[in-house]
């Protein structure tokens, strides 16, 4: 470790910022005297422990469980970092930990895996569960996720949300469905291009698909997914049958071509000329992280919306604005799962929000927006109680 290296952390904010980790466990009650310890410890504790032995559904009231969310990865997929491994991932895991409190209220704990087997992954999740109210997995690479949520959902009665997948979604839904707004269209008008057929494009594309979007197709590095194409993995497979109408093969630029929304999630770069080939006031929401796949002073040019992944230009597409309200919301109905309808009605909750101030550059509200987190909550414990998988 070179003296240089140890002086540049040192000037480095985000360094300071970090030292000593960006968590730490507190009490919920005082034990100031031997009646208090006798309450919170032995013997009081033994009548609590009884009593949830003989009524297991009692844990959720008399202990933190219902309460607190277990951030889990195998560090295979870090946003923008790709696969470095469980240590490295947890300055991230933290970070999220960080946000479930600061935004929801919710406790949760970063959990790093030192393991990148699919069965590994779900039989540790499993064992641990009876500790947690909800499971948000996170930064765990395609096309492994999509099995280890599937797998977790069945197996568990609490809420699995994988972040990288449907808080993206959520977001993005809700972004493209108010700039539709902004050009006098609905998403029914719209002919969606989808750069990237990882875990966030792939959810991305199934969201607006169920958002009611004309037609979409997803394209990945080897070109456009289209139904019968050789190679494809189960979820790839699966978006293809579910869209591409017009059955087109080939590059990504020439989907683009006459194209109305551009949704970028795939970290590679459009040529300008693909992006001047779309049609009249196109959107363009580009939402790799650091790098967007067209800069937006680029679209600018050829886009009337235009949306990043970045908070330093507008419309800003951050999971923030969706996970926290999402487990609030299956923490307040007390859901054993996240349903599809659960995640539509989050993104229209959160674009609902906008109301009558949406305008090109104003398509989603901003992370400190006070209302957000209350109205996502709202919106998922409802859907929740609607779609029967409420306790409370």
């Amino acid at each position: 470790m070179t003296t240089d290296s140890h002086t540049a952390r040192d000037e480095d904010p985000a360094f300071a910022l970090h030292r000593g980790g960006k968590l730490r466990v507190e009490s919920s009650v005082a034990v100031t005297d031997h009646e208090g310890l006798a309450l919170a410890y032995t013997p009081g504790v033994a009548r609590v422990c009884s009593a949830i032995a003989d009524t297991p559904e009692l844990v959720d009231t008399y202990t933190w469980r219902s309460q607190v969310v277990a951030v889990v990865t195998d560090g295979s997929a870090v946003l923008g970092l790709g696969d470095i491994g469980p240590a490295a991932s947890l300055p991230v895991m933290e970070g999220k930990s960080l946000l479930f409190k600061e935004f929801a209220g919710i406790d949760s704990v970063p959990i790093a895996l030192s393991c990148n087997d699919t069965d590994a992954i779900v039989e540790t999740v499993e064992r641990m569960s009876p500790s947690f109210g909800g499971i948000n997995l996170e930064d765990i690479s395609a096309p492994r996720c999509f099995e280890i949520e599937r797998r977790l959902r069945e197996r568990l009665d609490i809420p699995v949300f994988h972040d990288d997948q449907h808080g993206t979604a959520i977001v993005a839904l809700a972004a493209v469905r108010n700039a539709a707004r902004v050009t006098g269209r609905s998403l029914g008008d719209l002919r969606v291009v989808i750069s990237g057929a990882g875990a966030s494009g792939i959810a991305v594309a199934k969201m607006l698909i169920r958002g009611g979007v004309g037609d979409l197709v997803v394209a990945d590095s080897k070109g456009l997914v289209y139904a019968g194409r050789e190679g494809l993995n189960d979820a790839k497979a699966e978006i293809a049958a579910l869209s591409n109408k017009a059955g087109l093969k080939g590059s990504i630029e020439t989907a683009l071509a006459g194209a109305d929304v551009l949704v970028g999630l795939s970290g590679g770069t459009i040529a300008e000329e693909a992006v001047a080939s779309m049609a009249a006031d196109a959107v363009v929401c580009a939402m790799a992280n650091p790098d967007p796949e067209v800069h937006p002073d680029v679209a600018r040019k050829y886009a009337a919306v235009v949306a990043t992944g970045r908070s330093d230009f507008p419309n800003q597409i951050n999971n923030v604005l969706a996970f926290p309200g999402v487990f609030r919301g299956a923490f307040d109905a007390r859901a054993s799962d996240i349903t599809e309808n659960m995640k539509l009605a989050a993104a229209n909750a959160l674009a609902d929000l906008v109301g009558d101030d949406l305008s090109a550059d104003y398509i989603l509200p901003s992370p400190f927006d006070e209302r957000v987190v209350p109205a996502v909550a709202a919106a998922v414990a409802a859907q929740a109680r609607a779609d029967g998988v409420a306790r409370g």
